[in-house]
């Protein structure tokens, strides 16, 4: 039996892991829960870099692997987790070269300029921050550490410029203070040490054409990307997600293209041992590729996409990896031949009038086949309540669907939605 530590492990997902080839040979084990990590007022990661190595030295049996797929405060708390035990994985310099906003743009301009927007750091508690930027209008705005788009902003003019910088002041502290933490770990050049995280970026706008996000994983010296997965966007700006949809339906040549820029970054930042993914946009007029962000982990999100059109999720390949094996993930084993996940969304605040309960949920899978429905609100709740949301959304439920096609994906979610009784009343004017 091999022992493997689940940061940040939630019944979820270790329901998922459980179904995974040779499950049967592991002993999944939760080295803090979900929701002492993601769902505090404070991120733990003093508390996680102390009694973490703790935990696992005092294990009575041989650890054999730490793994996550969370984001923040695991992604980047997992190379010192594993450092301390001796397990093989990335070091934290490779990990923060995809964490650290800056410092990953620096990066992939030194090997990949042409897909790398303009940038610059941005100091926003600075007497002028606006002297900094180097920009011109529109750009977005956004922490050199946050998690979906969390105080991210369009700036159009000064005007949005004011107020996303007194947004940012009132609230970075929330990701800037633990992510200063972890920073002090790692051997930084000088000038990325002086961007820390109560700084932000500014990026040119890149966000014409079409999104996507590729998973892959470097082990042995191989890149392989092993899934490209569609991104499509809505509301306010375009800036929040409606769905993820799998497998992508970019042509297989620019597929190629992106595989060929990911493995060069991921070799040149000297990523090892451990999954990746890195979000594009294909602009098709000018056949244009532009990288968004790189994540140093498995997207949660996808997971029950591939196991959909595969056959299994690909927490696979996070486990073969933190076992420091080859991960063995193939495609097209699934009983689908397309998947998507649907993001149900609010852009104002609301009360939950409504919340679905678990029998509700059933009776919706059960009446719409290759579904799998989870709400994350509840009856009496302000939207305004629920944490580490996008600037413009709040996202009250995710709807996982498998189909014959993208319009068989869509009906699906469209009778769920009509089944589903989630209801709510709209309490004030004001977006998120």
């Amino acid at each position: 039996m091999e022992n493997i530590f689940v940061v940040g492990l939630d019944d979820f997902h270790l329901a998922q892991l459980k179904t995974l080839p040779d499950a049967e040979q592991y002993a999944f084990h939760t080295l803090f829960s979900q929701q002492e990590l993601k769902e505090q007022d404070r991120f733990p990661v003093a508390r996680m870099l102390d009694e973490g190595p703790r935990r696992l030295r005092a294990f009575s049996e041989p650890v054999d692997a730490v793994v996550g797929y969370w984001d923040f405060p695991v992604s980047t708390t997992l190379p010192l987790l594993r450092r301390a035990v001796g397990l093989p994985g990335p070091s934290l310099e490779a990990a923060l070269q995809c964490e650290h906003k800056y410092w990953s743009r620096v990066r992939q301009a030194e090997v990949v300029p042409e897909p790398v927007p303009a940038f610059c750091a941005v100091n926003p508690f600075a007497e002028d921050p606006l002297s900094q930027i180097c920009l011109d209008f529109p750009f977005w705005l956004k922490p050199i550490k946050a998690v979906l788009s969390h105080l991210g902003f369009r700036i159009d003019d000064e005007g949005d410029f004011t107020h996303a910088i007194e947004e940012i002041r009132a609230h970075i502290a929330r990701y800037a203070e633990p992510f200063n933490l972890i920073l002090r770990r790692a051997e930084l050049p000088p000038e990325i040490a002086r961007v820390d995280g109560y700084h932000c970026i500014a990026e040119a706008i890149i966000s014409e054409g079409v999104q996507c996000t590729q998973e892959g994983y470097a082990f042995g010296g191989e890149i392989r990307v092993y899934g490209t997965v569609d991104s499509l966007r809505g509301g306010p700006h375009q800036s929040s997600f409606n769905r993820y949809q799998y497998p992508s339906t970019l042509p297989g040549a620019v597929i190629n293209r992106m595989t060929a820029l990911s493995q060069q970054v991921i070799r040149h930042i000297g990523y090892e041992t451990a999954p990746f993914n890195i979000e594009y946009f294909w602009d098709a007029d000018a056949d244009r590729l532009w990288l968004l962000e790189i994540n140093a982990r498995i997207s949660k999100s996808h997971a029950p996409l591939f196991r959909l059109v595969d056959g299994h999720y690909h927490h696979q390949v996070m486990v073969e990896l933190g076992l420091g094996r080859a991960p063995r993930f193939v495609n097209g084993q699934g009983a689908y031949p397309a998947a998507a996940k649907f993001m149900v969304r609010h852009y104002a605040d609301a009360q939950v009038t409504h919340g679905p309960t678990a029998n509700e949920i059933a009776a919706v899978e059960a009446a719409v086949p290759g579904t799998q429905i989870q709400v994350s609100v509840a009856e009496g709740m302000q939207l305004s309540e629920l944490r580490d949301q996008d600037s413009y959304s709040f996202e009250v439920a995710t709807v996982f669907v498998g189909g014959a096609s993208q319009s068989d994906l869509e009906a699906k979610f469209d009778a769920c939605m009509k089944l589903l009784p989630l209801r709510f009343a709209r309490t004030s004017d004001r977006t998120h």
